[in-house]
């Protein structure tokens, strides 16, 4: 039987050992590279959310109403002033009673609420199944509600930070902070105290509490729920330095009936109020503060983005 010498046989399987190696590590290649693609586009669809007529970047003022008559126009001697140019200087005014407000313009300023012209609407209530839009030229306006607090959200659709926006920079994709979480369902039916930007407490509905591990540790973070999914509040070590000072937000499915879940944080973005003062942003709750550098996400965008 005729074999061949040693040499060629180590030379064969080197070749052999090599090319499979390779193989694998193409396919590696390849499944980083989806996964980065992935995030790619996460980052894209979330630009484009931020730009929206409904985004973040486009307010323009928050002004909370009294009770009674409010003054609004470019005019610096009203109880509202918008932004000059953007409307007359004496425009109208907003009618707060109780829970209602409507709005009363001049007749030389006619609005747009729900698509039809006016000088006199009401635009919030209580009662009402859905808030209508209110525009005037480039501006749009909203009620917002905040416990007992009513304002009027201002938006230009105009406004200067579209188009000196330059996007948002964020930490290298890192696969290991794709963690796998189970949520331990609650059982306080009085859910979780969360505290606004403006010193505003309420009790949230929480599904329960995620744990996960990060380093050989055990770590938990409450969740709300939001447009069918998990949401999270965090803190980490990173705050106030490469991110922002109060925090990041986390959206993640709900488990299956494992009660696992995925924790990306590669997709952890900043909250509104890392973009205007204009927000009024939930904190996280102090058990929602991790003592360790979470290395994943958007970076603040203060820092060094403009």
């Amino acid at each position: 039987m005729n074999l061949l010498p040693a040499r060629p046989v180590s030379i064969i399987l080197f070749l052999l050992i090599h090319a499979f190696a390779m193989n694998i590590g193409s396919i590696y290649a390849q499944a980083d590279t989806a996964y980065d693609q992935e995030i790619r586009q996460w980052d894209l669809n979330r630009v484009k959310t931020l730009k929206a007529e409904n985004g973040w970047l486009n307010l323009a003022g928050l002004f909370w109403l009294n009770e009674g008559k409010n003054s609004f126009g470019s005019a610096n001697d009203n109880m509202i002033q918008f932004p000059e140019g953007t409307v007359d200087p004496h425009a109208g005014y907003f009618e707060r009673t109780a829970d209602q407000v409507k709005i009363i313009t001049t007749k030389n300023v006619t609005i747009n609420v729900a698509g039809n012209p006016t000088n006199n609407a009401l635009i919030f209530s209580r009662d009402m199944k859905a808030i209508p839009n209110v525009s005037y030229g480039n501006l749009r306006l909203t009620i917002i509600k905040r416990d007992t607090k009513l304002g009027v959200r201002l938006r230009d659709l105009e406004h200067p930070e579209l188009k000196n926006f330059k996007g948002i920079k964020r930490f290298a994709i890192d696969t290991s902070w794709r963690i796998t979480a189970t949520l331990i369902p609650t059982t306080n039916p009085s859910g979780i105290a969360i505290t606004n930007v403006l010193g505003q407490t309420t009790f949230q509905s929480s599904p329960g509490k995620l744990l996960f591990m990060v380093n050989g540790k055990q770590h938990s973070l409450d969740a709300l729920e939001e447009e069918g999914k998990l949401f999270i509040v965090f803190a980490d070590d990173t705050n106030g330095a490469e991110t922002y000072a109060s925090g990041r937000f986390l959206m993640a499915d709900k488990p299956g009936a494992d009660g696992k879940t995925i924790l990306d944080f590669n997709k952890a973005y900043n909250p509104p109020c890392a973009f205007t003062p204009f927000a009024t942003c939930p904190l996280p709750p102090k058990q929602n503060i991790l003592p360790f550098q979470l290395t994943a996400g958007e970076k603040n965008y203060e820092y060094g983005h403009r």
